[in-house]
């Protein structure tokens, strides 16, 4: 059984006081996690039914800006603020962040007549934020504030407030942003993603913006990295068996597939390394000389050239099959996909699902014990995991 890791010397330690030394289980630790988990989980449901026409005009400022989204905040809310800048970005919209106080030393220079704001503030009282509300009142520029008041000062100066309510910040005594910064970086998400839906952006627009990476590659066409027709093996269904592998050898890393086409040049069938395996092993040896057309598969499961691997990987999975012709428009070979170029590229939908029942799962209810398949490293009364007792 492991230690746990030593924690990171702090700048700040708290003063210790007598009831300290009470023994905090891990199982009060869980118990404290998960309350917080179901406290921030809640609100979000909470917040999902509280959700009015405020938030479609938010959408409309959004989706018909003619220049870029500004999102700006500070502190926690500035970094949340960041990551939807980056979901706007992503998502097709024009978006950059403006630090409230750098944008009082110049950075004010990024933002256009026609660029629409996104303010986070939880209390809507940030002083460095309230300070920005006059410049953007002078030149125009509409803003669209996620906040807890609508009253709040930067609540009366927005043209739209997406409100957000008094909510119950978790962990010591309810001070640090919890609750209000997962409900921020929820309404945040909310707005990008409907944002983009109002604007047709697609699966392939993504995959322009995305070309990098596992989400790059399961994001590309087929055409770009199928095997291209003068690299597999395709023959005259009228061919022998035999002389379609005496004659296909191709140079490279070989697939297990022949295609095979009519005289006019289109794809009539597949005949697999697995169906010249069964041919041996069931000693039909007459078939070898035979046109392949006999033992082919007819009408096999075909893919486009513009079809997104992510697409393709989906048809693996379901039809488990170990390749896909690729054929153009008319039904002519153009290429083909083989299983291992899928390696790494494994569908997310194969990973085994949650199920919300539990089946299966071994459960903590709040006052049982803890389950023998949770262990935790042994605890001295009154130490902290990091310190050792005095000798």
């Amino acid at each position: 059984m492991s230690a746990r890791p030593a924690a990171a010397a702090s700048a700040f330690e708290p003063a210790r006081h007598a009831d300290d030394t009470a023994m905090i289980t891990p199982l009060d630790e869980l118990r404290e996690g998960r309350e917080i988990l179901r406290t921030e989980g809640q609100a979000l449901l909470d917040l999902s039914r509280r959700l009015d026409a405020s938030f479609c005009a938010a959408v409309e400022y959004l989706s018909n800006t003619r220049g870029a989204v500004i999102v700006t905040g500070i502190g926690k809310a500035g970094l949340i603020g960041q990551k939807i800048t980056a979901t706007l970005c992503s998502t097709g919209s024009r978006a950059y962040f403006l630090h409230p106080t750098e944008a009082l030393h110049g950075d004010l220079g990024c933002v256009g007549p026609d660029d629409v704001i996104l303010a986070f503030s939880n209390s809507g009282e940030t002083a460095e934020l309230l300070a920005l509300l006059p410049i953007f009142e002078e030149r125009g520029i509409p803003v669209v504030s996620v906040t807890a008041s609508p009253v709040s000062t930067l609540g009366r100066a927005s043209q739209v407030v997406v409100t957000m309510g008094r909510l119950h910040e978790c962990g010591v005594q309810g001070l640090a942003p919890s609750t209000s910064t997962t409900a921020m970086l929820a309404i945040g998400d909310a707005l990008a993603f409907v944002t983009c839906k109002r604007r047709s952006f697609s699966a392939r627009d993504f995959a322009r913006l995305h070309p990098a990476g596992t989400l790059g590659r399961r994001l590309t066409v087929v055409s770009e990295v199928m095997r291209k027709a003068q690299d597999v093996r395709i023959a005259l269904e009228t061919t022998s068996v035999r002389n379609v592998f005496i004659g296909q050898s191709r140079p490279g890393r070989r697939t297990g597939a022949v295609m095979l086409v009519d005289e006019e040049g289109l794809l009539t069938g597949i005949f697999t390394d697995s169906d010249l395996a069964r041919l041996l092993e069931q000693k039909l040896d007459e078939q070898l000389d035979a046109p392949i057309r006999n033992v082919m598969t007819s009408r096999p499961t075909t893919i486009s050239p513009t079809m997104l691997l992510e697409e393709v990987l989906q048809l693996f999975a379901e039809r488990r099959l170990s390749e896909f012709p690729v054929v153009d428009e008319s039904g002519h070979p153009v290429g083909l996909v083989d299983i291992t170029d899928m390696i790494g590229l494994t569908p997310l939908e194969t990973a085994a699902p949650v199920d919300p029942s539990g089946a299966g799962r071994e459960h903590l209810p709040r006052d049982s014990a803890l389950p023998h398949t949770i262990t935790f490293p042994a605890r001295t009364a009154g130490h902290s995991p990091d310190t050792k007792p005095s000798a």
